[in-house]
């Protein structure tokens, strides 16, 4: 699926999304991993906000305290139908991650996870589709949390990731708003695989395996 990826400057983002409203607070970052907490573009009152919200998706009716690996991603088949992610989408609940690039695997013949950095060619900062929700503890404690949306790989990240992990929802500029704010079929129809000849690929370390790692080299092309 979506395990890590790479956070642009704020400036960058907001120049990119132009919130109405910007109450989040961010700093790049290298190695983003699902369960923190990651800057997000939603609606709300019609006009766009910049919020911060936990990557790893909890649904409102969830009882009890959250448990097991995060929910990071979801396959866009599987919003309709989801018992987890159904209401929250067909309530609009859409949002934005901004995002510079993103990680994934390939395994190589000697079963080595490589890993790759993919990026697009000409845009540094880039949206991809989430959906959000909003839970409430039993002692009162919001948290506001998202999955990524996932699409079938396209040819480049297919030739560079394990079979059928799927890739996320990059989201065409002219595609923003409609995916914000408008109908179901209309966001249904957003959801594409990003063309291959925008974007790019190259091997780098495996240190990205390792979520304490945060620095520019990880996304340097390995020797």
């Amino acid at each position: 699926m979506y395990q890590r990826y790479v956070l642009p400057h704020q400036l960058a983002a907001e120049r990119e999304f132009l919130p109405a409203t910007a109450w989040w607070r961010f700093a790049p970052r290298f190695n983003v991993a699902a369960g923190q907490y990651v800057p997000a573009i939603r609606l709300h009152d019609g006009q766009s906000e910049g919020v911060m919200l936990r990557w790893g998706f909890i649904p409102s009716w969830f009882e009890g305290e959250p448990t097991g690996a995060p929910k990071a991603a979801v396959e866009h088949g599987r919003l309709d139908r989801s018992k987890i992610y159904g209401t929250p989408w067909r309530a609009g609940q859409r949002c934005i991650l901004p995002v510079a690039g993103f990680y994934t695997w390939q395994l190589t013949r000697d079963r080595y996870r490589q890993p790759f950095f993919v990026r697009l060619i000409d845009r540094a900062v880039f949206g991809v589709a989430a959906v959000w929700d909003r839970w409430v503890s039993e002692d009162d404690d919001v948290i506001e949390s998202c999955s990524v949306i996932c699409v079938p790989a396209n040819e480049l990240v297919s030739s560079v990731a394990e079979p059928d992990r799927g890739m996320p929802a990059i989201l065409r500029r002219k595609d923003y708003q409609t995916w914000l704010g408008g109908s179901l079929p209309q966001a249904h129809s957003a959801l594409q695989s990003y063309h291959s000849k925008w974007m790019q690929a190259h091997p780098v370390s495996p240190r990205i395996n390792s979520s304490d790692a945060d620095d520019p080299a990880l996304i340097r092309a390995a020797s």
